[in-house]
C-alpha cells in the first residue's frame, strides 16, 4: 500500500522519522504538529525533496474541531486518506505516583493527549477509509510504549496507565473494523533516543538494556511502516514489542 498518509507529532521523534522513510516508500505525507511549525516544515520540505507531497497542518489531536480540520485539509491537499499512524504523545514527566507534581490537571492533560489524541483521529480515519463509509480500506498504526507491559513502577505508572489503553483500544478497534477493509496495530517502542526522554534517561538507562543500548528513532518507523504496508495484509491487532527485548 502506497498512498496518502498522516502522522500525528511528526515534526518530532518517532513520527518524523515515520514522515521521512514514508516518502521514501512512495507516501505523500501530512506531518501534524501542536507548537514547532517550524520544524514540521522542515520536515515537509525534506520530503518534497524526495519527490514526494507533503503539507504541514497544525492540530491539536486532543481537540475534536482541529481533528475534523486537518482531516478536511488531508481531503482537499493530498486526498484519499490510506494510512494513519498515531505517533503524538506526551509523558509528563518521570516520578512516583505519590509526588506532588502528579494532580488532577496533570492527569487530565495526559489522558487527553494520549487517549483522546488517539482515538480522535482513528474516529475521522475510519469515516474515510472504511467501506461502509464507501471508502477502500486502510491502515492505521498506533503508538503504544513497552511501559504498558513491563509496568515502569517508579518511574512514570499514570503515563503507563495511557498507554495501557492505547493496547485494549487497538485490540478492541481492529476487531470492530476488521470486515470494513481497516487494519489496526500497535507498535510499543522501548527506550528510544528522541527528545520525549528526559534530560539524561537515554544515556544513564540505555547501557543496561538487553542490546546495550537504546533505540533509534528510525528502528521504530521501520516497524510501523511494515504494519501500514501490504506486506502486513493479515496483521490487525497486533501489538508488537519493539523494545530490544526488555
Amino acid at each position: 500500500m502506497t498512498g496518502n498518509l498522516i502522522v500525528t507529532g511528526g515534526g518530532r521523534g518517532i513520527g518524523a522519522a515515520t514522515a521521512l522513510m514514508a516518502a521514501d516508500r512512495g507516501y505523500d505525507v501530512c506531518v501534524n504538529y501542536v507548537t514547532r511549525g517550524d520544524r514540521a516544515n522542515e520536515i515537509v520540505e525534506k520530503i518534497k525533496a524526495k519527490g514526494r507531497n507533503a503539507i504541514a497542518v497544525q492540530a491539536d489531536v486532543s481537540k475534536e474541531a482541529d481533528v475534523s480540520r486537518m482531516f478536511e485539509t488531508v481531503d482537499k491537499e493530498l486526498g484519499t486518506l490510506n494510512g494513519l499512524v498515531n505517533s503524538a504523545g506526551i509523558t509528563a514527566g518521570i516520578s512516583r505516583l505519590d509526588d506532588e507534581r502528579v494532580t488532577e490537571e496533570l492527569l487530565a492533560n495526559l489522558w487527553a493527549i494520549n487517549i483522546s489524541g488517539t482515538i480522535l483521529p482513528c474516529r475521522y480515519a475510519i469515516l474515510r477509509m472504511s467501506t461502509n463509509h464507501g471508502g477502500s480500506g486502510g491502515s492505521i498504526v498506533n503508538v503504544g510504549s513497552i511501559a504498558s507491559k513491563i509496568g515502569a513502577g517508579g518511574v512514570y505508572v499514570d503515563y503507563t496507565a495511557s498507554k495501557g489503553a492505547i493496547d485494549a483500544f487497538t485490540i478492541g478497534l481492529a476487531k470492530e473494523v476488521a470486515g470494513e477493509g481497516i487494519r489496526v496495530n500497535c507498535i510499543r517502542p522501548g527506550i528510544t533516543d528522541t527528545e520525549i526522554q528526559p534530560p539524561g534517561r537515554v544515556e544513564q538507562a540505555g547501557p543496561n538494556l538487553p542490546p546495550g543500548r537504546a533505540a533509534e528513532a528510525h528502528e521504530m518507523a521501520s516497524v510501523i511502516l511494515h504494519l501500514i504496508s501490504d506486506e502486513a495484509s493479515y496483521v490487525s491487532g497486533a501489538i508488537v514489542d519493539a523494545a530490544g527485548g526488555m
